[in-house]
């Protein structure tokens, strides 16, 4: 929000829209600048999940269970439409149909990525372990991040030839790195969240995620982990 804010942008009283919107994070975020904010989630599940911790941490944001290709949602209406970890999963081409349909003649869209860097051993061993149990022992990127062969800092080259057919005209494209501080549970809870694990079941998921931090405590014990990760954001205005 911060490097958003240097570069002029501001949330407070504005009309929000957050593609993808998971478990809240990025909403939550957004309603603490002001913002007029609802999340559009195709998963109810993720959407329960979020109302549980909106409601313990005080919040009251407003979810729509739709997905991003067909939101519900009024049209010419959302000054900036938000999107954090999740433009890899849309079908894009629909997906900025819908986003040109509800979002003001001068709104801007933001989309977020993130991820970690460290190569350190938690690092290593934990990807090793997940390798374990792909059905061909690789890992590849999500989604449409798969196909991509180069990449525009942390984005496919492809998405910005994207968003430019679609009339959207890239105001600024930036990085910046933070370190997260993770215990082995923490971590686990981190890795959770990774794309490679969405193709397995819950079973399956909690097995794997057992198995590493077991692993985990047999080979660090308490020690804490500082892991690298990048912040990648790209913020497009519409022609």
């Amino acid at each position: 929000m911060e490097s958003l804010k240097r570069r002029g942008i501001n949330f407070n009283n504005k009309k929000v829209a957050d593609l993808g919107s998971g478990t809240g994070v990025l909403s939550r975020a957004l309603h603490r600048e002001g913002a007029v904010v609802i999340g559009v989630e195709p998963s109810y599940e993720l959407i329960q999940e979020a109302k549980e911790i909106d409601k313990n941490e005080g919040y009251m944001i407003k979810y729509v269970h739709a997905f991003s290709e067909s939101t519900t949602l009024l049209e010419d209406t959302y000054d900036y439409i938000a999107v954090l970890r999740a433009w890899h999963w849309f079908d894009s081409d629909n997906t900025l149909t819908e986003i040109k349909r509800i979002l003001k003649d001068n709104g801007s869209l933001i989309v977020m990525d993130s991820g970690f860097l460290s190569k350190s051993k938690v690092i290593v061993d934990t990807l090793e372990i997940i390798k374990g149990h792909m059905p061909n022992g690789k890992l590849k990127s999500a989604g449409s991040k798969a196909n991509s062969k180069q990449m525009i800092n942390g984005f496919p080259v492809e998405w910005f030839k994207e968003w430019q057919e679609h009339q959207f005209d890239l105001q600024e494209t930036y990085k910046f790195n933070y370190n997260v501080t993770f215990t082995n549970e923490e971590w686990c809870g981190r890795v959770g969240s990774l794309s490679w694990l969405s193709g397995f079941d819950e079973n399956e998921r909690n097995n794997i995620l057992d198995e590493i931090y077991t692993h985990l405590d047999k080979e660090f014990k308490g020690i804490k982990h500082n892991i690298l990760h990048g912040c990648y954001i790209t913020v497009l205005s519409r022609l």
